[in-house]
């Protein structure tokens, strides 16, 4: 089995034992799932499992209800052919139409955007497994800069979530979680290299050990910026 060792918790807070607790049991998923998935111990090499993760109405029914009970509008986004995963993205500071509706759903560019030089906007996402029933939630911002001929969209994700103004909103999203038979991951728990672990091709393709989130989630660094160009629209 694997050896995690001890997960520390607040020295400070009273509530130590039961969020010790937690940790062992959320560690323990993990330690299993990294047992199942990876025999070899080394990434890239996961062995094929059934598809664990939500089905397409289950992830549907997810993101309606945290639009409901986090009164945020919220949007699916599949993951790509090197993401093992799907998303979430809950927006948190900004308004619709919004930058992740025109970029991953077709909705057209409002007028406002062709006068404005910029536009910062905050989500939490939640990225859900193909290989676990388990989620993690990251801090994502996303900034759209106007350019002579379009636009950049950058994404800069956070290992976790931060933040005051989003914390409460976190807190009522992971309650949610359990009643999808999915198990939240404390995103600042799998950002480290699992112990005896081999990184694989990994190592050669973004030059350190991947963490337990690129075993289970996706491939990339988990604060990897990405940039999307988006050509400007003819207003006519």
């Amino acid at each position: 089995m694997l050896n995690f060792g001890h997960m520390g918790g607040c020295t400070n807070c009273k509530g130590k034992a039961g969020c010790d607790d937690h940790k062992g049991q959320m560690m323990g998923t993990v330690e299993q799932a990294l047992a199942d998935l990876y025999p070899t111990r080394t990434w890239g090499e996961a062995q094929d499992v059934e598809a664990l993760g939500l089905p397409p109405d289950e992830l549907a029914g997810l993101a309606e209800e945290l639009a409901t009970e986090l009164k945020a509008a919220t949007f699916v986004r599949h993951g790509g052919d090197d993401e093992a995963c799907d998303y979430i993205y809950v927006l948190s500071l900004g308004r619709t139409p919004c930058v992740v509706q025109v970029r991953d759903h077709g909705v057209e560019l409002p007028d406002e955007w062709r006068t404005t030089d910029a536009i910062e906007e905050l989500y939490l996402r939640v990225v859900i497994s193909h290989r676990a029933r388990v989620a993690a939630v990251q801090q994502v911002a996303i900034d759209l800069v106007r350019t002579d001929d379009g636009y950049l969209i950058r994404e800069r994700p956070r290992a976790g979530v931060y933040d005051a103004p989003l914390l409460k909103r976190l807190q009522k999203l992971v309650a949610i979680l359990p009643a999808y038979d999915v198990t939240h991951l404390d995103f600042g728990d799998i950002a480290h290299a699992p112990p005896g672990f081999q990184a694989g091709t990994w190592r050669e393709l973004y030059g350190a050990d991947p963490s337990i989130a690129n075993y289970l989630f996706y491939a990339q660094p988990t604060t990897m910026i990405s940039t999307t160009y988006l050509p400007a629209q003819d207003p006519s």
